[in-house]
């Protein structure tokens, strides 16, 4: 049990707050609930002086680790094993200490008459909202092992999304970073010798070679400057996407980059759409689902559209029309697809159609981003090249002319 702060508004509109003691954030929804109240803000109150988990000393459990932890739980338990053999069996599979010490903990507390659910709420920092909360909604149903492979088949499509655009991002940062590196030594080794040759030659070099030995004389003058600078600024970044702030902005700035944005968008939206679809399929209720869909996004702009959308659905609206007010953020198809699910009473099928479309659609942009951006990356190389010879072989022409 964690102990949470919350924030919500009575059916008046006055705000109060109060703590309470729940397995996770979706049983204080239910309380809220209850009480006849809407939710303005949930805070998990962590005491200083509490007892530190194995797993949260030496955090390495891996997202592949909580993906075959899902599939082989749910496996077992569809096998007829129950939910501490399993745990068992798993435990003496496992080979890194962090994972052991995970599935004993789980384990223990299971034996000790927690549910499964309430087990991996005390481990917030290993398992995500939706793995607990599906878990929560399988044990209620009583299909623990069709709502752990569901979670396994969610984790393993997101994880699959993000790995994809993260590939497609670290090829041409490396090569820059490369090219940055060479650049710089290049000015700060190479060049200086070439100049004191054509120092001493007397020539009058050309505008290119100027600009080539003056950028040299700079960051052989204030070398410890300049590179004192860049790791200033990578901090100062790093701290400020860090921040409530920074990351605000950060949201903002990467939806309106040229095709970078649009693929965020699109992650976003298959994110939000498989989430949404995992969650009802396994009976939670849609209430439920828009908050903990909420808290596995990243991006704020689609948080706050989901909290307008727990919101508004508490009113008695539907989920294609909150999509449908935010079509800057939500495409049409999203809000169409949405309608007709509710139509139908398949918005679980509907949504996961989306997720499947998004998906395909980010994994296309990924492998045509990658066909583009090798010429382009032999573009710029070969122009640094070409520039950097030009500077260096334009003396030798005025040299003739000299001579």
């Amino acid at each position: 049990m964690a102990h949470y702060k919350y924030q919500a508004r009575n059916k008046e509109g006055e705000a109060y707050e109060r703590e309470v003691e729940a397995p996770d954030r979706l049983a204080i929804y239910g309380i809220i609930k209850n009480e006849g109240g809407t939710v303005v803000k949930i805070e998990e109150e962590r005491k200083v002086l509490s007892k530190v988990s194995f797993n949260g000393m030496l955090g390495g459990i891996k997202t592949q680790d909580k993906i075959n932890f899902a599939k082989n739980l749910g496996s077992m338990v569809s096998a007829g094993l129950s939910v501490t053999r399993s745990l068992e069996v798993m435990n003496k599979q496992a080979k890194r200490k962090a994972l052991k010490n995970l599935l004993s903990e789980l384990g223990d507390d299971v034996k000790k008459g927690l549910t499964l659910s309430e087990s991996l709420g005390k481990h917030p920092k290993v398992f995500s909202p939706l793995f607990i909360s599906m878990v929560k909604a399988g044990e209620e149903s009583g299909s623990v092992s069709e709502s752990l492979k569901i979670v396994s088949d969610q984790m393993e499509k997101s994880h699959a999304l993000v790995k994809k655009v993260r590939g497609a991002m670290i090829y041409p940062a490396v090569i820059i970073g490369v090219m940055i590196v060479l650049a710089a030594l290049l000015l700060i080794y190479m060049v200086p010798t070439l100049t004191s040759t054509f120092e001493g030659l007397g020539v009058k070099l050309p505008l290119p070679t100027r600009i080539l030995i003056a950028l040299s004389d700079f960051l052989l003058a204030n070398t410890l400057l300049v590179f004192g600078l860049l790791v200033v600024g990578v901090v100062l970044v790093v701290f400020s996407w860090r921040s409530e702030k920074g990351k605000k902005i950060f949201d903002m700035v990467s939806l309106k980059i040229p095709v970078i944005g649009t693929m965020v968008e699109e992650v976003q939206v298959a994110r939000t759409a498989r989430t949404l679809s995992s969650l009802l399929s396994a009976g939670v209720e849609i209430v439920g689902a828009l908050a903990v869909t909420g808290e596995v996004l990243q991006n704020h702009l689609y948080k706050k559209v989901l909290e307008d959308a727990h919101a508004a659905i508490q009113k008695g609206e539907t989920l294609s029309s909150v999509f449908g007010k935010n079509e800057h953020l939500y495409p049409v198809f999203v809000g169409e697809m949405s309608a007709v699910g509710e139509e139908t009473g398949k918005i679980s099928e509907m949504l996961m159609n989306v997720a499947n479309f998004y998906e395909n659609e980010v994994d296309q942009k990924t492998k045509d981003l990658s066909t583009i951006i090798e010429p382009v990356l032999m573009i710029i190389i070969g122009a640094g090249v070409g520039l950097f010879a030009i500077a260096m072989l334009a003396p030798t022409y005025s040299l003739t002319e000299f001579i």
